[in-house]
């Protein structure tokens, strides 16, 4: 789910070497819009602490720019956007519902079980290869084969951005503390 569309998955590929050598991991790309202006978004993170400095981002911009100027893989103007996924970040990757454990989240599914497509619950983790969601209004924990998901994301609640403001508050104490 990190790239949705066969285009994303061949930027991706471009891309994700360039991350790792900046000791960054891609979230997601999209290349979003018609054939006129097109939108290149790439959300990325440190995987220590899921996080990313605007100067990352830059030095991230920077790299995939030289890159794609030599390969030329997007056909006509594009706009880069390299951002953090932010607190209602995308759920990507399998190790996400782990990461994420208890927190509520949209999903889609690319076919119907139970009658339906689209899913909201509290994370759950994973089982296997399945990522585990106790449903609102459901008793029991459902489990959906990651690999059927065309789409998942974090639901912005009250609890998520206390999670966030604590999570800058602490990036911004040890930016302070070596600035000492």
């Amino acid at each position: 789910m990190k790239a949705k569309t066969a285009e994303d998955r061949q930027l991706l590929e471009l891309i994700e070497p360039i991350a790792e050598s900046l000791g960054l991991d891609i979230v997601r790309v999209r290349l979003m819009g018609g054939t006129q202006r097109r939108r290149l978004q790439i959300m990325a993170e440190r995987p220590a602490d899921h996080d990313i400095a605007v100067e990352e981002c830059a030095r991230l911009s920077r790299a995939v720019s030289e890159v794609f100027d030599a390969a030329d893989p997007i056909s006509g103007e594009y706009l880069l956007e390299v951002s953090s996924p932010g607190v209602d970040r995308p759920l990507t990757r399998q190790s996400d519902f782990d990461l994420f454990e208890g927190y509520e989240a949209r999903l889609e599914t690319d076919r119907m079980i139970e009658g339906r497509k689209r899913f909201k619950g509290v994370v759950a983790g994973t089982d296997g290869d399945n990522i585990a969601i106790d449903l609102d209004g459901e008793a029991d924990t459902a489990l959906i084969p990651f690999d059927w998901l065309v789409d998942a994301k974090l639901v912005l609640t009250d609890e998520l951005m206390k999670a966030g403001a604590e999570k800058r508050a602490a990036r911004n104490d040890n930016s302070s503390e070596t600035e000492d």
